[in-house]
């Protein structure tokens, strides 16, 4: 089912027949998380399309390489049955990737990969997370949320930027493969998506508290510890698109309140987690639906998800619905200072040439 304007406030998206041609065609993709929920379903979409149109690699981040490839069969399957490509071997387009986003060592072993076997990246999308988790610490010491759904994916991010870059500053395209159906090359449209939530409204009163970030922050409950973490997410976007105006465009996003594997823990914690999640099902919409809104920011054309002009990161609803983030989530200064903290905590965070 599209989402329908009149009564979402967002535009009508169907992947299957929206996608323009050159947004994904020749184009090198990196999802996180992409084993299964909103991640699995994404990279289902950019290859459910015409031969023409699809991209020449994508990455599928997996924190194991036997779920990876579980769920490329997944796609390849699925791809067979929709009757777009019945021959559709995805294995030639998709690899797997071993990435646990609580590892420095996992995220840079996953960088070097990419780095070693990519010549480009168009479009990184940092999907995977973690939400309502019991208390805990990632390998390096951050809280666990934090660690995961931002310190990690500002580490894989600064590693992969040389590509990234490297990527937009080529020229016109023209490096890209000559789609088959001779419509020109496109200019480089290099996107990273950022998956946040409306939950970034329900951070600690300070908005992020620096101080014991490097802890299990057991004293905040454990939807501060996420707003805080969704709130980082936005923030990292905006600090990233205001670096780079010129080369990259970022878009925030809130995919919905979804049934995904993102609810276990929080229905796992006990009889009123159960319950609530329980009832909440029947609100929840699909994860076909869900992925609608990032699969939208990766391939809509750029002036719609750069709506803010360049070097503005946007935060988008249900699908392309440019709502105002929260108040902490505007603070110019909060964010330098989250931009400053991460850079000084990942310093020294290298691959090997």
């Amino acid at each position: 089912m599209d989402y329908i304007p009149f009564l979402s406030g967002g535009v009508s998206f169907n992947p299957r027949t929206d996608i323009p041609s050159s947004a994904l065609h020749g184009k090198t993709i990196l999802v996180t998380g992409g084993n299964a929920g909103l991640g699995k379903q994404s990279i289902l979409e950019f290859v459910r399309q015409p031969a023409a149109s699809l991209p020449s690699r994508i990455w599928l981040c997996s924190r194991s390489l036997e779920r990876a490839q579980s769920a490329i069969d997944d796609i390849s399957a699925a791809v067979q049955s929709s009757g777009v490509n019945p021959d559709f071997d995805a294995s030639s387009i998709i690899k797997p990737l071993e990435l646990d986003l609580t590892s420095f060592d996992s995220i840079k072993s996953a960088a070097r990969t990419v780095l070693a076997e990519s010549d480009r990246l168009d479009i990184l999308m940092l999907n995977a997370g973690i939400m309502a988790a019991a208390t805990g610490v990632t390998a390096e010491g951050y809280e666990i949320q934090f660690g995961t759904n931002h310190v990690g994916h500002a580490l894989l991010t600064k590693l992969l930027l040389p590509l990234l870059l490297k990527t937009a500053r080529s020229a016109k395209g023209n490096d890209l493969p000559q789609p088959a159906d001779g419509t020109p090359t496109a200019p480089p449209d290099v996107r990273v998506v950022v998956l946040s939530s409306e939950g970034h409204r329900l951070p600690p009163l300070l908005g992020i508290n620096f101080a014991t970030l490097k802890s299990d922050q057991s004293s905040m409950l454990t939807w501060q510890r996420y707003g805080q973490s969704k709130l980082a997410n936005i923030l990292f976007g905006k600090q990233l698109a205001a670096h780079y105006p010129e080369e990259l465009t970022v878009v925030a996003l809130h995919p919905g309140a979804v049934n995904t594997q993102l609810f276990h823990p929080f229905r796992n914690s006990g009889w009123i987690g159960w319950a609530v999640t329980g009832f909440l099902k029947f609100f929840l919409s699909t994860v076909e639906d869900g992925a609608k809104n990032q699969v939208w920011a990766a391939t809509a054309p750029r002036e719609q998800v750069q709506s803010e002009g360049k070097g503005k990161c946007a935060y988008f609803l249900p699908v392309g619905k440019r709502v105002g983030e929260s108040g902490w989530a505007k603070d110019e200064e909060l964010a330098s200072k989250l931009w400053q903290w991460t850079e000084g905590e990942l310093e020294g965070q290298e691959v090997d040439a």
